[in-house]
């Protein structure tokens, strides 16, 4: 079985790639953040992408929005310490197989693993549970530029990496601001964080 690996920590990346490595069978390979797990998808096919959410580069949640976007027989289980509402409904809704927090016993993530394989959803009970709360007010667009501005980059910086006019930008901006009842960008932003939509 073919397991990709995407975890911007590498202490955790080497302790689970060491974990499943002893599993027979388990052939892993290792991203150290979302670009590179991107990049690997792309020259080769894995069974599982086994990713964390927040990384430098892609999300988590964007690979896995690429994998169900890109039609792949990959299923993703997304393994995280933050079990925000936001981020378990945004993943269910991309047709995540699984999710789990990484306090989770190391057995859990082996059983989810084959379960996921045998076309079964693991998804913890009490995280499905918060999943059931807030809705998500906001777009693929005003999530992208949110995130850029969260991580300090200018309306400018914000235009190229996203390939859209600086108008356009402050546009989504303020939206995504009037949307959560934001003071500012920044505050927008931290909202946005703490319930788990960028």
């Amino acid at each position: 079985m073919k397991i990709l690996l995407a975890e911007d920590q590498s202490m955790v990346r080497g302790a689970l790639a060491a974990l499943l490595g002893m599993e027979p069978g388990f052939d892993v390979t290792q991203a150290e953040d979302g670009d590179r797990a991107w990049l690997l998808m792309k020259q080769n096919s894995y069974d599982i992408l086994l990713t964390d959410i927040e990384m430098p580069g892609r999300s988590g949640l964007e690979l896995a929005q690429w994998v169900l976007n890109q039609k792949l027989p990959t299923k993703t289980i997304i393994i995280t310490t933050f079990g925000r509402a936001g981020y378990i409904r945004r993943a269910i809704d991309m047709g995540v197989a699984g999710f789990l927090l990484k306090d989770a016993p190391s057995e859990q993530l082996i059983e989810s693993i084959y379960k996921v394989m045998d076309g079964k959803r693991v998804i913890d009970g009490e995280l499905a549970m918060m999943a059931l709360g807030e809705a998500d007010p906001l777009n693929d667009k005003e999530r992208r530029a949110l995130r850029l501005a969260a991580e300090g980059k200018t309306t400018a910086e914000i235009a190229t990496v996203l390939c859209l006019s600086e108008g356009t930008v402050r546009n989504y901006l303020s939206e995504a601001i009037a949307k959560l009842h934001a003071a500012n960008r920044v505050d927008a932003a931290r909202i946005a964080r703490q319930k788990g939509w960028i």
